[in-house]
């Protein structure tokens, strides 16, 4: 089966890439190298070819929002007779601070270039597709945990880009009821890295993620992590969210897949996390437990926006997709720390 993964040379990209590969899907990549490197493509070739195994996979440097690119991509797949039969569209912007200052940038990106996804595999007859949603969409809440019926009520302009496409997918669907089949998988925070250490994630810049924080922390790059608020109305006063190994959060790509192909149409929107909620403090103490590193910290203000807890309800997940994460707080630290140090100062 051949799939198209935009955004495939991304964090989580790469990794629903490398599983796809493993279970033998001919994968075609579309990626515009923004907020990625290509070294991850390279990673996964050599992890692949290390463990001799046969794979097809194909690369293409473009963005989504160039229509004749997307044109172009699904015809000569068709020529070759081995055409598109699902698309894994993770491609776009995901900074929260980033699209509160540049939020037409992030309407341009996110919702005109699915929509031209949208248009070219309509054009195509490919109506298979499994989207790259957020648990942004719901907004301030510590309502825990959060199913999928909760009250979408996003505060900034890339969740509000997210409930616009999910809107798109729905009025898509009910256009032609007999063949779209839709999965938007609402991710909450994928964490840790492949367990072979060659791809994990590589954030441009300062981190906006917790985690990736405390590992450049731990090498060395960062010299304290900063904790914002310790006051909150939890455990341990510090703030809880859901973290979710990136491996089981790829296998769920997976297994949305498999539930697509099992039916003749759907739409469906389905939270992936852990269904669990570790405070700040919870996951610095595990890190240093697992990994011998010490991580120093400072305790800020609260930030705007933030809320006490977050973290998933993902019964749904387990009905439909018969998807359940299996992997502990404990191997994320292990496998985060792994890639951290056999890549220090990450793809570059």
């Amino acid at each position: 089966m051949r799939v198209l993964l935009t955004g495939g040379s991304g964090f989580i990209g790469s990794h629903i890439a490398l599983l796809l590969l493993e279970k033998g899907y001919d994968v075609l990549i579309l990626d515009s190298f923004v907020n990625s490197s290509s070294k991850a493509i390279n990673a996964i070739k050599a992890y692949l070819e290390n463990k001799n195994l046969n794979y097809d996979l194909q690369t293409i440097s473009g963005d989504i929002r160039d229509k004749k690119l997307l044109d172009k991509i699904f015809i000569d797949a068709a020529k070759k007779s081995n055409p598109i039969q699902a698309v894994l569209h993770l491609a776009g912007l995901k900074s929260v601070s980033d699209s509160l200052v540049n939020p037409l940038h992030y309407w341009d990106v996110n919702v005109c270039g699915t929509q031209n996804l949208l248009a070219t595999m309509n054009e195509n007859e490919c109506y298979s597709i499994v989207f790259s949603s957020s648990a942004t969409i719901y907004g301030l809440t510590d309502s825990v945990p959060i199913s999928e019926d909760h009250k979408i009520s996003p505060i900034n302009p890339y969740g509000k880009t997210k409930v616009a496409i999910e809107n798109m997918f729905y009025d898509l669907y009910r256009s032609n009821m007999k063949s779209w089949k839709i999965c938007s998988l609402r991710y909450f925070n994928p964490v840790g890295a492949h367990p072979s250490g060659l791809i994990g994630e590589d954030p441009i810049g300062i981190p906006n993620n917790l985690f990736p924080y405390i590992t450049q922390v731990a090498i060395g790059r960062r010299k304290f992590l900063n904790v914002f608020g310790d006051d909150w109305d939890t455990i341990d006063g510090s703030g809880v969210r859901d973290y979710i190994h990136i491996m089981d959060l790829s296998e769920g790509h997976i297994n949305a897949i498999d539930y697509l192909c099992s039916k003749k149409s759907c739409f469906e929107i389905i939270n992936l996390g852990s269904g669990k909620g570790y405070s700040v403090f919870q996951i610095i103490s595990q890190f240093e437990q697992s990994t011998g590193s010490q991580i120093p910290f400072s305790i800020q203000c609260r930030r705007d926006g933030d809320v006490a807890r977050c973290y998933a309800d993902i019964s749904k997940a387990k009905k439909f997709l018969g998807w359940t994460p299996k992997r502990s707080l404990e191997q994320i630290c292990l496998d985060g720390w792994k890639w951290q140090r056999k890549n220090p100062n990450g793809y570059s």
